[in-house]
């Protein structure tokens, strides 16, 4: 496990070092969007009415999330995609490093990153409401899940990209629309029948939807259905990466 707590060790410093950009910007962005949205929407949408719930509150883990997904996928789709182009990625496969302890140590250092800036946002928002929290263990399954499947994509990402503007474009153009369209800003439960069934489509929604049930012990969708869905796409994912890094896809020049 020595290479698997060197690369961990490693890749943590990475975003660490520069916290002030990797953890304290996406926190102060997350604010930005609670404070705007929820003043600009605050008595035009109506979320809970059954529960004591304002619209400031109700944002609050969905802002956690994506923040949390969006810097999973930065963490690792950066630090390959940059050690490839600068050609230090050699070093890191001649080292006697299992591939397991290499994905391993890539998606563990992403996690931990993505679920400090989580806890950030949440953190800082206690400061402008007050946070229920239902069930820790479905904030930390679904928090920890959602790591590992951007971080995953991230990974992926970072194999297939040959220059910065690839990682750019899968995430413009793949990440942000699907945590955008999730159910970040409102309930899916306030659409129509048709965008209802759109939104339970994209596997981004029963994270969201399941890591805000843990805050307030409601989610729009079974929460067994969230479990199962986001376990399989853990799963796939983190196979699907495995098995590129294995073949040794695009880095082995």
């Amino acid at each position: 496990m020595s290479g698997f707590s060197t690369l961990f060790l490693k890749e943590s410093l990475r975003f660490w070092k520069v916290g002030f950009q990797t953890i304290g910007a996406p926190v102060l962005t997350a604010l930005l969007y609670l404070l705007i949205f929820s003043h600009a929407l605050k008595n035009r949408i109506s979320v809970y009415p059954d529960m004591e719930i304002d619209y400031l509150t109700f944002l609050v883990p969905g802002l956690a999330m994506m923040s949390l997904l969006q810097n999973a996928f930065a963490n690792t789709s950066s630090s390959l995609a940059q050690s490839k182009m600068m050609g230090n990625i050699v070093f890191i496969l001649l080292t006697p490093i299992s591939h397991q302890a290499l994905f391993a140590a890539y998606i563990s250092a992403a996690c931990v990153r993505g679920l400090l800036v989580a806890l950030g946002v949440v953190i800082a928002s206690m400061f402008f409401v007050n946070v229920p929290i239902s069930n820790i263990f479905l904030i930390l399954f679904f928090g920890i899940c959602g790591g590992v499947i951007l971080a995953s994509l991230g990974l992926i990402a970072g194999i297939w990209a040959e220059k910065f503007d690839h990682i750019a474009a899968f995430q413009n153009f793949a990440i942000l629309p699907m945590t955008f369209l999730s159910g970040v800003f409102y309930s899916v439960e306030s659409l129509p029948p048709f965008w209802q069934m759109i939104s339970h489509i994209n596997p981004f929604f029963y994270l969201i939807d399941g890591f805000r049930a843990g805050f307030f012990g409601r989610p729009d969708a079974p929460i067994e259905v969230s479990i199962c869905v986001v376990s399989m796409v853990s799963i796939f994912l983190s196979l699907g990466c495995f098995s590129l890094i294995r073949s040794g896809y695009k880095l082995r020049g």
